[in-house]
């Protein structure tokens, strides 16, 4: 269907005008005004006018609504050149080695793997040999030479980062004075980190501090303990935040 049948089937008033003018003379008659040939001319040309108009944009529409379909159909066309090339890719001998790279990548873990094994087994804690002493002689230097061998590798140490709470007691409490208490405690496995203000309410704000410490040497409750010792400061601690490393 043409732009101009589209048009032509919508139920829009285009007529409008002429009825507007019928209206209008109708009433000007009914006053007794007769309205000059002049003013006519120029309703009929100014009519004409509009309908010239009105049917160079349903051209336009018309060249416009074409173009689109051309647009469309050749994108349509790329598009199936795009999927046939893809399903050519796909079916070409080309990706053949990326299908037989994953078994070769599999044996050389394997083959690394094995190695270590082999590497571990070379210490046997259970050696036999037919003279006793001899064997329990091997079998100490291979103990020894096992646990020397565990002793070189780095102990794993458990640490966990906390983010503190600090209150003061009121909004006239030296903020900087209390957070330079804080920092100002120090002991092994314990590392103070950022710090920032954080408003509570009434003009009032918390310190909240990040410190890393060792499980082991450091726990929240000696923290806590030794934060509230500065009482003129702080009113209470609290764990804000609790995370292993």
């Amino acid at each position: 269907m043409s732009g101009l049948q589209c048009l032509a089937s919508e139920n829009i008033w285009f007529d409008k005008p002429r009825y507007d003018d019928a209206e209008r003379r109708f009433y000007e008659g009914q006053n007794g005004v007769t309205p000059q040939p002049q003013q006519q001319q120029q309703q009929s040309s100014s009519q004409a006018a509009g309908d010239q108009e009105l049917i160079s944009r349903m051209k336009s529409l018309e060249v416009e609504n074409s173009s689109l379909h051309k647009v469309v159909h050749d994108l349509r066309a790329a598009l199936q050149k795009l999927e046939s090339r893809v399903a050519t890719l796909e079916k070409s001998p080309a990706a053949a080695p990326c299908a037989k790279a994953a078994p070769v990548q599999q044996k050389v873990a394997n083959g690394a793997k094995a190695e270590e094994e082999e590497d571990d087994d070379d210490i046997d804690l259970f050696g036999s040999d037919e003279d006793d002493e001899e064997a329990e002689r091997i079998k100490q230097e291979r103990l020894d030479a096992y646990a020397a061998k565990k002793a070189k590798k780095p102990a794993l140490i458990a640490k966990s980062s906390i983010i503190l709470d600090v209150k003061p007691w009121d909004d006239e409490t030296d903020m900087a004075k209390m957070e330079e208490h804080v920092r100002s405690i120090q002991m092994d496995g314990l590392l103070w980190g950022a710090s920032k203000l954080v408003p509570v309410g009434y003009g009032i704000k918390k310190l909240q501090i990040n410190c890393v410490v060792e499980d082991d040497k450091v726990g929240t409750d000696i923290l806590e303990e030794e934060i509230t010792k500065f009482e003129d400061l702080v009113q209470s601690v609290d764990v804000a935040a609790f995370n292993k490393i």
